[in-house]
């Protein structure tokens, strides 16, 4: 598919933005408890979910042909990181990171995001944080980390869902989890998909439990936990020679205000999932959204600040239910509306991933380019495609 076809492919997808009413401080419903994903009637359901709805939208685009992005920008696609001295640019946050954190592999830790888990810990760390529901109208996270060598305590760590190795793989990510449905096994033992596991023989290297919690809550992994289950595993620990990345960035010294796209207020944002309840909200003195959940701020306990994002992504994806226990599948390798949040604003658009199952979602405006986002963390919420009337912006 070329360059035309994408900008074609975003004007017919559209730009979708949903607004109502929504009361953030209501009490939040009573979390229903998993059961039922490990043992599954048909081990063959999800792979024939994603046969129906996903396909690689690029299949003919290459680094060679490159792609247009905003504001004169050259996309990162294709393009060889900057570097300087001991620096390189970091494909998580698009800051300039010391070479021995930028051009390790990242990690990718399945976080439990239920109320009795909170608060997290280490998840202010993460440099990319996903967020997407799961059984029972739940959320679970996954935090992205570029440097988490400090950290003793990140967690409480769960297991993992098809759809979020996904995510973790377009960061060449190394997948951390603790426990799968069996509908993730095939997906978990390709050559591609490096993974600790908690319910493997790596698990007691890499996780340990606390007595401050019950179980499933009190599984926690360590940066040491981590480097070592890495090296025990004989895991690669650098990214592959032809990763491409996932997001361009704006220069040091500029800033995607969106005051030159199609844009629109967007001080407080709600994506709508019903048992959290989580919303956003601007402040201009930092420039950042700051993030609530269960009717207040959502904190880390490591460090008891509130997580705060310089980017929102709300990426709206097709979905099914896989069977009568709840378990649900998202499209990872096709396309969709998408919404890009930062600086008070926002600006709507689409997604569209490259290269299959080693490739990478990216963002463009409805003019077919790619969206330039600001340096810093970002928030990515994956929307059900039919809940967009829940998503609330304003």
């Amino acid at each position: 598919m070329g360059i035309k076809r994408i900008g074609a492919l975003v004007l017919l997808v559209g730009a979708c933005i949903f607004v109502g009413c929504g009361n953030n401080t209501q009490q939040a419903e009573k979390v229903p408890v998993e059961t039922g994903t490990e043992e599954v009637a048909d081990s063959e359901a999800y792979e024939k979910f994603e046969e129906s709805v996903s396909s690689d939208q690029t299949e003919d685009l290459t680094p060679e042909t490159g792609l247009p992005a905003e504001k004169g920008y050259i996309s990162s696609y294709g393009t060889e990181r900057e570097r300087y001295e001991d620096d390189v640019r970091s494909y998580l946050s698009g800051k300039m990171v010391s070479k021995d954190i930028g051009d390790r592999r990242p990690v990718a830790i399945m976080l439990n995001n239920i109320e009795d888990a909170m608060p997290m810990s280490g998840v202010s760390y993460a440099d990319v944080l996903y967020e997407c529901v799961v059984e029972g109208g739940i959320t679970r996270m996954m935090g992205v980390f570029e440097n988490y060598d400090d950290l003793e305590k990140i967690g409480s760590v769960r297991s993992c869902r098809n759809y979020f190795v996904y995510y973790a793989l377009e960061f060449d990510a190394i997948y951390c989890h603790y426990g799968q449905s069996s509908y993730a096994l095939p997906l978990l033992e390709q050559d591609n998909v490096d993974n600790l596991s908690g319910l493997a023989a790596i698990g007691d290297t890499v996780y340990y439990r606390t007595t401050d919690r019950v179980a499933p809550h009190n599984a926690y992994a360590s940066a040491k936990g981590i480097k070592k289950g890495i090296e025990d595993m004989g895991y690669r620990n650098v990214y592959r020679d032809d990763y491409s990345g996932k997001f361009t960035f704006t220069r040091d010294d500029d800033l995607n205000d969106l005051t030159e796209e199609e844009s629109y207020d967007a001080v407080h944002v709600e994506p709508g999932y019903k048992i959290n309840k989580p919303w956003m909200d601007y402040d201009p003195q930092d420039c950042k959204y700051h993030r609530y959940q269960y009717g207040e701020k959502q904190i880390d306990d490591l460090t008891g600040e509130q997580l705060a994002f310089d980017n929102i992504i709300l990426q709206y994806s097709s979905w099914e239910q896989i069977d009568d226990k709840g378990y649900l599948g998202f499209d990872c390798h096709g396309g969709g509306n998408m919404t890009y949040i930062t600086m008070g604003k926002a600006v709507d658009g689409s997604w569209i991933s490259f290269g299959g199952e080693n490739g990478a979602v990216r963002y463009f405006d409805s003019d077919g380019e790619e969206i330039v986002l600001n340096q810093g963390k970002t928030l990515i919420e994956i929307i059900q495609d039919t809940e967009g009337d829940k998503v609330v912006i304003k």
